[in-house]
C-alpha cells in the first residue's frame, strides 16, 4: 500500500494522478495507523512552512513522520519540512536532514520563485537510477536547501543548491516529479521499487 499524507498543503491531486499513471492507486489519508502500515509513504506539498508545521504538530504527524521506517518521499515543501529549520516563517521543522532551508536572494534579474524546467545534476542513489545527468525537472519554489552531505541531485539557479536528498529511508525532491514528464515518472517508479 502506498500512502500519500493528507494535510493542509496543495498538490496532492497531481501526485495521485501521477501515481495512477504508473499503475499505483494510493491511499490519501492523515490516519496515523494507515500511514504506519504503508509500504511506501509520500509527503508532498505546496504551501508555507510555518502554518504547515503548526498543522502537522497539532495532529501529531510531525512525530509520526520522523518515526517511519519504510521508504518516505518528500516533495517540494515536503522536502523542506524534512530539514531542521526553514527561513520561511523562521520555523523549526522535522529535523530528519540536519540542514537549514534558505530563501533565494535575487542577484541580477533572476525571478523568484524559481519556476519552470531546470537541469538536475550530480545524481546519486537508487532514486535517480535511469535518470541522465542534465535531464530537466519542474520546479516552483522561493526557498532552497543548500548543498549538503545528503544531496543526491543538484541544480543551478542563482546558486547551486540541493534538488534531491537521501538519508536512511528518507528521500526528497525539491522539484515536482509528478509534473516532470518522463524523468519524474522514472523517479516515482524508482521510489515504488525501492
Amino acid at each position: 500500500m502506498v500512502v500519500v499524507i493528507k494535510y493542509n498543503a496543495g498538490n496532492i491531486h497531481s501526485v495521485v494522478h501521477a501515481l495512477r499513471r504508473i499503475g499505483i492507486d494510493p491511499v490519501v489519508t492523515d490516519d496515523k495507523e494507515l500511514i504506519q502500515k504503508a509500504d511506501k509513504v509520500i509527503f508532498p506539498g505546496v504551501g508555507e512552512a510555518e502554518t504547515t508545521m503548526k498543522y502537522l504538530k497539532e495532529r501529531g504527524l510531525d512525530t509520526l513522520i520522523k518515526s517511519l521506517t519504510q521508504p518516505v518521499l518528500g516533495i517540494c515543501l515536503g522536502m523542506q519540512l524534512m530539514c531542521k529549520h526553514s527561513e520561511e516563517g523562521n520555523v523549526d521543522c522535522l529535523g530528519i536532514f540536519d540542514i537549514e532551508v534558505k530563501k533565494f536572494v535575487q542577484r541580477n534579474k533572476e525571478k523568484i520563485p524559481h519556476m519552470g524546467w531546470n537541469q538536475v545534476e550530480s545524481l546519486k542513489s537508487d532514486l535517480m537510477r535511469g535518470v541522465t545527468e542534465g535531464n530537466h525537472a519542474y520546479f516552483v519554489h522561493s526557498y532552497y536547501v543548500p548543498l549538503c552531505e545528503y544531496a543526491i541531485a543538484t541544480t543551478d539557479y542563482i546558486d547551486k543548491f540541493t534538488s534531491a536528498l537521501h538519508k536512511d529511508n528518507f528521500y526528497a525532491t525539491q522539484f515536482h516529479p509528478e509534473k516532470s514528464g518522463d524523468v519524474g515518472t522514472k523517479i516515482l517508479e524508482n521510489f515504488i521499487n525501492l
